[in-house]
């Protein structure tokens, strides 16, 4: 087998793929990256047995066809090191030996039997699709994926949960502390369905999807789910499991309203949280007419600080606490310039809105209060 590429193309895509690779593979061929020359075209896939990704690049002078995989870490760490210029490579189909030739000079390594490589799990004949827009999909997994949870008492919440109805798809991410549910109206589908997309599968598309074009074809049964892309196609396990009724544990009824500019209520938090007790991350607010007062201390080392903010409010003076960490999370998740934060009483959730929606979106996110001492 012969073929020429480009080194910056092949460099560029096998960085991309080599991110689902795991350090700790049970099979070895799982570290190598799989090459498949067939009618002109060089596919590449990685693949850590439950997620892969798949790509290809275009070549020129190809000869012949078929199989074989090469060492991830040497090849990227090889390849990348070329400037950008076309570069040949000669396989044998018998041996796998591997000859890598560029301008001054050439790499000769030995690969294995591509045919080895295990393929991905081929979702059943009732598997069902849904087109979702790249940007959607990508605000959908930026604005969620934070909130997921690391609880391996509940592998449920350990994702972004893809709510799909007639008429809308909600993407929701939650780890009991914070919540965010993500509701997009300018995408639907055909009948009401859903799954969990485990957190490497969605970080990986939150690598390649502000650079896709079009929609992203997402198709998916009860156990694996096939993400396709303009340059990419990920395919992975999916969660399983029931996902808990997230629109049950969101208050409705919030009768006080804080409207704060976002970027003056993050710099405040940052400055104030240093000197929170390091043990508990309280952040402790206090709204009263037009002020917002955010305050931490650390009784442990006698410190605290306080600063105050300007806000629209005209409710009765109140004070809750919140993690500091988690809160910042929150707001960064936000991209309009001012928040509008509803809260009930300090013992209940706060809801953390935009205080202009996108067009066609409804994002709420919830932070859960800590008790205060004083």
């Amino acid at each position: 087998m012969r073929f020429n590429v480009s080194s910056t193309s092949l460099s560029n895509r096998l960085q991309t793929i080599s991110r689902v690779q795991s350090s700790k593979n049970a099979l070895p061929i799982l570290d190598c990256i799989l090459f498949e020359l067939a009618d002109g075209v060089l596919k590449m896939t990685a693949s850590d047995s439950e997620t892969t990704m798949i790509t290809a690049v275009e070549i020129t002078d190809a000869e012949g066809e078929g199989k074989f995989a090469i060492g991830s870490k040497q090849l990227i760490s090889s390849i990348k090191e070329i400037s950008e210029q076309p570069i040949t490579f000669n396989v044998d189909p018998n041996t796998f030996a591997i000859e890598i030739n560029y301008q001054n000079g050439h790499y000769n390594l030995i690969g294995q039997n591509g045919y080895e490589y295990p393929v991905p799990n081929r979702l059943s004949d009732s598997a069902r699709s849904i087109a979702i827009d790249a940007q959607v999909m990508f605000n959908g997994i930026n604005r969620s994926l934070f909130a997921a949870a690391d609880d391996e008492l509940r592998p449920q919440m350990n994702g972004v949960y893809f709510d799909m109805t007639t008429d809308s798809i909600t993407f929701v991410a939650s780890d009991g502390h914070k919540l965010v549910r993500d509701r997009v109206l300018s995408v639907h589908a055909d009948e009401p369905s859903a799954f969990i997309l485990s957190k490497k599968p969605a970080l990986l598309l939150k690598t390649v999807l502000p650079k896709a074009e079009g929609e992203a074809i997402v198709r998916f049964d009860d156990r694996n789910a096939e993400i396709q892309l303009t340059d990419y196609v990920i395919s992975c396990r999916l969660i399983e499991g029931r996902y808990p009724n997230y629109n049950s544990v969101i208050p409705h009824d919030n009768p006080f309203r804080v409207t704060a500019d976002r970027l003056a209520f993050i710099s405040a938090l940052r400055r104030v949280s240093v000197f929170a007790s390091q043990s508990s991350a309280l952040i402790k607010l206090h709204v009263d007419a037009g002020t917002l007062t955010v305050s931490a201390q650390d009784l442990d080392f006698s410190t605290s600080a306080e600063e105050h903010i300007l806000c629209e409010y005209d409710g009765t003076a109140m004070s809750i606490g919140f993690n500091g960490p988690f809160l910042i999370d929150v707001l960064n998740s936000i991209t309009s310039s001012d928040i509008v934060l509803e809260l009930a009483d300090p013992s209940r959730a706060g809801v953390i809105t935009p205080a202009e929606q996108e067009e066609n979106e409804d994002l709420i996110m919830l932070l859960m209060p800590m008790m205060l001492k004083d």
